[in-house]
């Protein structure tokens, strides 16, 4: 009967999905192999179709497996979401907070919604980094981090619970010793093979999330870089044009060593909005301190605000 399912057999039957074979998940679990065997028969008998066609060498899911595996992922989610709450519920404050924010997002925010966590969490240890593109993900997964602030909407995952957090501006932007600046003060237009025509600088991305695709990357000659302040200085050198928070290039603007690629392919007056968004993994709980500092993040905490948290 399907009542006499367990979670360890939903378990087991997840991690022969993911390991690829039976002798893998045993590794996988530190199991004997016949007792994955044993818990896979199981679960097939109590479901009444089978999981898997042993025939081959490896074992190999069917229609029916696939179909089912989702509703196991599903399940062992919500107890895994339901284990964090409860656990959230009955600790004590954290000895450390770990925060990954992505590179486009305000870092004075950040440490403004920090400062204020910590006036009423003063012996809560901070760890931070900044990291591009999938990296803020990559590390919620691998639990290197509690709390992580994300930007745009290509990196997802279903062990990752988001909350928006706000927009922040992105605008193509060149150096006043570049070619495509003289366009700018004569106020002719760059078209899509006029950007093709010069380098572009690219954020690369130090996680395999995004391997094999591309954003934004319109020109086929680019430089790739690891950081974002790299990025700001090259771009700033004349060597290349490229997208940078507005934040960042404000002043840049102002003083005009820097300036818009004047492009409609590029969103209106060379600038896009990006969604940031406030992450973690939803089986591992939330302590005191990093709910303080949610809710600071959310409440939209500046540079120079004080109080604590309540």
């Amino acid at each position: 009967m399907i009542d006499a399912l367990t979670l360890d057999q939903l378990r087991v039957f997840a991690a022969v999905a993911d390991a690829g074979s039976f002798r893998a998940a045993a590794r996988r679990l530190s199991r004997v192999q016949s007792a994955v065997s044993h818990a896979i028969a199981n679960i097939e008998a109590q479901l009444g179709v089978p999981l898997f066609d042993r025939t081959g060498h490896r074992p190999v899911m069917t229609p029916q497996g696939q179909a089912l595996l989702a509703n196991a992922r599903d399940i062992l989610l919500r107890v895994d979401a339901m284990r964090a709450r409860a656990q959230g519920l009955g600790e004590g404050v954290e000895l450390e907070l770990s925060l990954v924010v992505d590179t486009l997002f305000p870092i004075e925010r950040a440490g403004a919604a920090l400062n204020h966590m910590r006036a009423a969490y003063p012996s809560v240890a901070m760890r931070v980094s900044v990291l591009p593109l999938g990296g803020p993900v990559e590390a919620l997964l691998a639990g290197t981090h509690t709390l992580g602030i994300l930007a745009g909407e290509h990196f997802r995952h279903p062990r990752i619970s988001v909350q928006a957090l706000g927009a922040i501006q992105m605008v193509a932007v060149v150096g006043a010793s570049h070619p495509l600046a003289q366009n700018a003060r004569d106020g002719r237009v760059v078209t899509a093979s006029d950007l093709a025509d010069h380098l572009q600088i690219v954020q690369s991305d130090p996680s395999p999330l995004s391997e094999g695709r591309d954003f934004a990357v319109l020109s086929p000659q680019t430089c790739r870089v690891s950081g974002q302040d790299t990025k700001h200085a090259l771009i700033l050198s004349g060597l290349g044009w490229g997208r940078l928070p507005l934040w960042q290039v404000e002043r840049d603007l102002a003083e005009r060593r820097l300036l818009r690629v004047p492009t409609a392919s590029l969103g209106r007056d060379s600038q896009i909005t990006t969604e940031t968004y406030l992450a973690h993994r939803i089986d591992r709980p939330l302590g005191p301190a990093a709910r303080a500092l949610a809710a600071a993040l959310h409440a939209g905490i500046q540079p120079g605000d004080l109080g604590g948290c309540a």
